[in-house]
């Protein structure tokens, strides 16, 4: 956490303040998902409360909190009560655990009296070097969430929206890990500042190539196509989201393994799907669209700009991350657009087509991925 009283208490605010930005995100997903379905089927969406309808978010976020606390009679109080929270720690955790910019400078200051830093603060809740292998342990976890409250209901459309829905998770649990394998025996390294740091030359570079493409980034979508595909399909079901929602299925299950919850503990639910939503679209955007990078645009040219208007090298410093920070936001904002875009354009699958397609289609492709990727790294190295 720090090695004195300063950086641990910067770091503790620093987490709390990154895990209420995913739960601020939240009630904006909503009403960007409100509006976006509203344009998409050519009607108004919420437009009364608030200018734009932004303060339908309160009014919603009232009428949640005051709603009655309900348990079902036969079920079970303390896992019912749970679940919920079951179902959000996965999405905090990991999402505090992701960098979202470059780390922060502080050169050393005259505070009370006493000389503090230089610091180095990364643009994380919590900085892990094996940041991938802990992401996806951790995700995985929102199955038992999910599970516990079908469970804990004491509904039978309740529990087999539950048993569905895991089953739903773990198997294409299978396709997402194995889609990022390729990109990691490319990057060869668990860490999330080397992945992006991988991405920030062009594309071509060193070759004869590179004065022709120029413009095009070294991004890992250009290396693994095929990879960012399958993650993105398999993020969509890992997420219960259209074509894939079938774990809430109102025509079919009565909203499925949520079906006894209301009020506060059904916003809980909410927060904890557009969490794994946004940890799903800041990790497409690290691994596959050069993280916080733009093409033709560096970080000495960047601290060279804010130079020009800023003096003091900590404030370029903050600066430049604000501004990479607001690159990979931009980039995060578009990939949330496609999770509404997809949810209002296609329809749903059949539940046996979704396990077919996952067992049969994509698991394969993925393996396939894998398979091809490690020959081609293979004889890269070797130089054959």
């Amino acid at each position: 956490m720090g090695s004195d009283i300063l950086e641990i208490s910067i770091n503790t605010v620093k987490l709390i303040a990154i895990f209420l930005m995913m739960v601020q995100a939240v009630p904006l997903m909503v009403w960007l998902e409100r509006r976006g379905s509203a344009f998409i089927q050519m009607r108004f969406g919420p437009n009364r409360v608030g200018p734009l309808g932004l303060m339908q978010l309160l009014a919603d976020a009232v009428k949640f909190i005051f709603k009655e606390s309900f348990v079902p009679g036969k079920g079970i109080k303390f896992l019912f009560l749970a679940a919920p929270v079951l179902a959000l720690l996965p999405a905090a955790l990991t999402f505090t655990a992701l960098p979202l910019s470059i780390p922060v400078n502080i050169a050393p200051f005259e505070l009370f009296g006493n000389t503090w830093g230089g610091y180095t603060f990364s643009f994380s809740g919590f900085d892990i070097d094996i940041g991938i292998v802990y992401i996806l342990a951790i995700s995985s976890l929102g199955a038992y969430g999910i599970l516990i409250a079908g469970y804990a209901s004491g509904n039978k459309y309740s529990l087999l929206g539950a048993v569905r829905a895991s089953a739903q998770m773990i198997s294409y649990e299978l396709s997402l890990s194995l889609s990022l394998i390729g990109i990691l025996m490319i990057y060869a390294t668990f860490n999330f500042y080397d992945m992006v740091a991988f991405q920030q030359v062009p594309l071509f570079a060193n070759t004869t190539l590179e004065n022709t493409f120029w413009f095009l980034p070294r991004w890992g979508i250009f290396f693994q196509p095929l990879g960012a595909l399958l993650f993105l399909v398999a993020v969509f079901a890992e997420t219960n989201r259209l074509p894939f929602d079938l774990p809430e299925t109102e025509s079919e299950l009565v909203a499925g393994f949520h079906t006894e919850y209301g009020g506060f503990k059904m916003l809980i639910f909410f927060m904890g799907e557009y969490g794994h939503m946004m940890v799903a679209s800041v990790l497409f955007a690290l691994m596959f669209l050069g993280g916080w990078g733009l093409p033709m645009v560096t970080e000495s040219s960047v601290h060279d700009f804010f130079a020009s208007y800023v003096n003091g090298t900590t404030s370029i410093n903050i600066l430049k991350a604000l501004f990479f920070h607001m690159v990979l936001i931009g980039k995060v904002a578009l990939l949330m657009w496609l999770f509404v875009w997809v949810r209002w354009t296609l329809p749903r699958f059949r539940y046996d087509k979704l396990m077919q397609f996952g067992w049969k289609t994509l698991l394969p492709l993925a393996l396939a991925n894998v398979a091809i990727t490690a020959v081609i790294v293979f004889l890269i190295k070797t130089n054959i």
